[in-house]
C-alpha cells in the first residue's frame, strides 16, 4: 500500500498519535485534521484513498461528515472507518447507516486497523 493516502480525523492529539503511527509503520501517507469542518475540506484538497473518522468532533460530527461524504458524488466513493469511542450497537448500527463502510471502536488493535484500511484501499 505505500503512496496510498490515509486521512486520519480526531481532536485529541494523542489519539492522533496513536492512529497515525501505526499507518505510516505501515507505509500509508497519513493526512490530519482535528474537527470535521478540515476534515471535510482535506477530503477535497488531499483526496485520500482512505478516511479514518471519529465521531465526536468540534464543529461537524463524524456522522455528520461520513452522511455529507457518502452524499456527494466526488467523494462517495472514498471508504469511510468511523473509529470512536461510541461502542453500544445502536451506535454503530447509526454509523453504518449513515455511510460508513467500517465501524471500529476504541481502544483498537493497531494491526487491526491497519488490516482494515488495507483491506479498504
Amino acid at each position: 500500500m505505500p503512496g496510498q493516502k490515509v486521512l486520519v480525523v480526531d481532536d485529541s492529539w494523542t489519539e492522533l498519535t496513536m492512529i497515525v503511527a501505526p499507518l505510516r509503520n505501515s507505509g500509508f501517507e497519513v493526512v490530519t485534521a482535528v474537527d470535521g469542518d478540515e476534515a471535510f475540506e482535506k477530503v477535497f484538497k488531499e483526496r485520500p484513498q482512505c478516511i479514518v473518522l471519529d465521531v465526536v468532533l468540534p464543529k461537524q460530527n463524524g456522522f455528520q461528515v461520513c452522511r455529507k461524504l457518502k452524499s456527494m458524488e466526488v467523494s462517495r466513493h472514498i471508504p469511510i472507518i468511523l473509529l470512536t469511542s461510541k461502542n453500544t450497537p445502536l451506535d454503530r448500527s447509526w454509523g453504518l447507516r449513515q455511510g460508513a463502510d467500517m465501524y471500529l471502536t476504541k481502544p483498537f488493535k493497531e494491526e487491526e486497523l491497519v488490516a482494515s484500511v488495507r483491506r479498504l484501499v
